[in-house]
């Protein structure tokens, strides 16, 4: 299983060399003869492999010493900038080697004037500390991956990479804070899979790399999988924060359940408002993000904060041609984590859907976790349609990683989610067996919008899937501040079973906050604020 610690390291290594390490030749990689390819052929590829039967990538050889080359060995690896691909470039390409994590070597072409030519694998390209497993590791076996760096060999930033394209079909993209967190997927499929189905990987085989011109990069990649084949086009510029345009087409050997569109995924332990007992651990809040946000195409804009469920939980928000939706890290105060992994820097994920998207949802799964190891949350948009076997898929979106907030509004945004249970109650709610039926909720609110505004006058429009809500309202927050507003309320919710519930703050017929939606799940553990 790939892990967000795993990602983590491997996509932030330093490439200065270890004292005692073995130092090949200078020089970058070897390239092999040339072969014409653009995105109409790559195309053409995806297209004739899907008629064909599915050949499953293979594992490069010396098992043993793959085996070996867990976290640590890893880390100890480095690809020196001088020997990057198109190394004087802005923005030069190193790779990754394989290891226990990543077994499955993928082909990386330099592309340049319509001609693709290899990247040859050779043992010389990286260095390693003496006695390092990765000796064991015959030449030829081919890269685990690659990534774009910052700044050509001998200038600031040649040790650091801000897009990595690592493990299946993953990539992901540093943000403003020098961060990474959460990752996109070229695919999604039968994610949270129904009985007697598994969620399957569709792994990016090749990759055809062009050298930055006027700023931008860009990345051809050749997806494969059971259900389908693919062809992707990846446009990716760094400032002022990183941004990346999608085109992909696919290509369906199968149906498949669920087909999901732009997907991205992140890990989130605990937040603000869950309880600590979720974990044995000293700090506040663990998280790469802490809810997802919506604008529909209406123009609806909905916050969805995270939860680490007892179950896995999958919801569902239906809506046509969506203006975009994304994993985010709202809460960005140190002090909500004291953690030196800066979780506050996190970037957000950002899908601005290109043309018309049609009917469908932008689904979210949450996976019960009790570590900070898992990417254990989904997003992805999944259409109402999805293709049959034979058909053929295209679509265009654009990926921005922002550390600030995605879409400019003067709504009141939700800052904060809190449930409790128990030590709030009032006397008539802890009787024998009301207890474990309700649950009070405190909400935040900030934002232009409720400037000026009494919260004891707002109109609060909630609506419940199921149960009751009772003591809702709304006061000021005691900050000496004119905003933010809290909002209370009790839901009241016999049986197991979850409750979905949404929530706005009007004034009149004026709008003044975003909707505020959250899965409430009575047999979730509660807290105390």
């Amino acid at each position: 299983m790939i892990t967000r610690r795993v990602l983590t390291a491997l996509g932030l290594l330093a490439l200065t060399p270890f004292p005692g390490t073995v130092r090949a030749a200078a020089g970058g990689p070897r390239l092999g003869s040339p072969e014409p390819m653009d995105l109409d052929r790559l195309n053409d590829l995806a297209r004739s492999l899907r008629d064909r039967p599915y050949a499953p990538p293979q594992e490069a050889p010396a098992a043993k010493a793959l085996d070996a080359l867990t976290y640590g060995p890893l880390q100890e690896i480095r690809y020196p900038p001088g020997r990057a691909l198109f190394a004087d470039n802005p923005y030069p390409v190193t790779f990754f080697h394989l290891g226990n994590f990543f077994r499955h070597p993928v082909k990386v072409f330099a592309l340049e004037g319509g001609q693709a030519r290899e990247v040859l694998y050779s043992h010389d390209l990286f260095t390693y500390p003496a006695g390092n497993p990765a000796k064991d590791v015959p030449d030829g076996a081919g890269f685990a991956g690659f990534r774009f760096q910052k700044a050509p060999a001998g200038q600031p930033g040649d040790d650091a990479d801000w897009l990595a394209f690592l493990g299946a079909s993953y990539f992901r993209a540093a943000g403003d804070g020098q961060q990474y967190g959460a990752s996109a997927r070229g695919i999604a499929i039968d994610t949270a899979p129904g009985p007697g189905r598994t969620e399957e990987f569709p792994v990016f085989t090749r990759f055809y790399v062009s050298p930055a011109s006027e700023g931008a990069v860009t990345v051809l990649a050749l997806l494969e999988g059971p259900s389908l084949t693919g062809a992707y086009r990846f446009i990716a510029r760094k400032a002022p924060h990183v941004v990346i345009d999608v085109a992909c087409t696919l290509y369906m050997r199968r149906s498949v359940e669920r087909f999901g569109v732009a997907p991205l995924t992140s890990m989130l332990w605990y937040a603000e408002g869950m309880s600590r007992f979720l974990a044995s651990d000293w700090r506040p809040e663990v998280h790469d993000s802490d809810g997802l946000l919506m604008q529909t195409g209406s123009g609806e804009i909905i916050w969805r904060p995270l939860n680490n469920p007892p179950r896995l939980s999958v919801s569902a928000f239906a809506d046509r041609s969506p203006r975009g939706f994304g994993l985010l890290q709202r809460d960005r105060s140190f002090d909500h984590y004291i953690d030196d992994g800066f979780e506050e820097n996190r970037p957000d994920i950002w899908v601005e859907p290109q043309g018309d998207w049609g009917q469908g949802s932008v689904q979210l799964v949450e996976i019960p976790t009790h570590q900070e190891t898992d990417d254990n949350i989904g997003a992805m948009w999944v259409p109402a349609d999805p293709p049959q076997a034979g058909e053929e898929r295209s679509f265009a979106y654009r990926l921005r990683w922002p550390v600030q907030e995605p879409v400019a509004t003067d709504l009141a945004r939700c800052v904060a989610t809190r449930a409790t249970k128990g030590s709030w109650l009032a006397e008539t709610d802890r009787r024998p067996g009301r207890a474990n039926l309700v649950r009070q909720f405190m909400l935040e609110f900030e934002g232009a919008a409720l400037a000026g505004l009494d919260p004891e006058k707002a109109q609060i429009v909630l609506t419940l899937s199921r149960g009751s809500a009772e003591e809702v309202g709304a006061t000021w927050a005691p900050y000496g501040k004119p905003s933010p507003w809290r909002v209370f309320l009790k839901v009241y919710a016999d049986g197991p079973d979850p409750v979905e519930m949404r929530l706005q703050l009007k004034a009149g017929d004026r709008l003044l906050s975003e909707t505020w939606a959250y899965r409430y799940d009575p047999e979730a553990p509660g807290t105390v604020l």
